[in-house]
């Protein structure tokens, strides 16, 4: 799909997401992607080589343990080289929205965050929400975070979406 943006030159964009339980993560990815015109895959979906056809790849992912999940991790494993591919990173997190913030969301890109940068790619921003948790325990209690990602959540992951398109357009090819 091509982005109907105000570049001046159009961001062919992707977006690969890793999203289990309640699908908060796709729900964020989908709103990314309307916004950037983006077809939106898992890592399954996609190979490692086809990346290279998009000037712009956005990852996401639920955060388990601190980090984005097992298939993504191992997709950016996978990856071959890329000479400053732009990419930015998107993730929900069953953490109380109250404990979250930019430091928070950091620390958890940070696994993903490096290994896309010793693959070559130029970080070019990073997003998180709240997304509704019943792991565990919490099941019984009727979860944490119930209707996250809502509709504000969504709006800011658009607000997102053309801040990135923005950064990337002015960065270049």
């Amino acid at each position: 799909m091509e982005d109907s943006g105000n570049d001046q030159k159009t961001l062919k964009s992707i977006i690969i997401v890793f999203s289990y339980h309640h699908h908060n993560t796709e729900k964020i990815a989908r709103a990314i992607a309307g916004v950037l015109g983006a077809p939106v895959k898992t890592p399954q979906q996609v190979t490692p080589g086809e990346l290279a056809e998009y000037d712009l790849v956005g990852f996401g992912s639920g955060v388990y343990s601190a980090t984005f999940g097992r298939p993504i991790l191992a997709l950016a494993d996978s990856l071959p080289q890329s000479a400053g591919k732009r990419a930015f990173l998107f993730s929900t997190y069953g953490a109380p929205g109250f404990v979250a913030n930019r430091e928070f969301i950091e620390k958890n890109h940070a696994e993903m965050r490096r290994k896309l940068e010793v693959k070559g790619y130029r970080m070019v921003g990073g997003f998180g929400c709240a997304g509704w948790n019943t792991n565990s325990f919490l099941k019984y209690f009727g979860g944490l975070n119930k209707g996250r990602p809502d509709e504000n959540d969504l709006k800011n992951a658009g607000a997102f979406a053309r801040e990135m398109r923005e950064k990337a357009g002015a960065q270049g090819t």
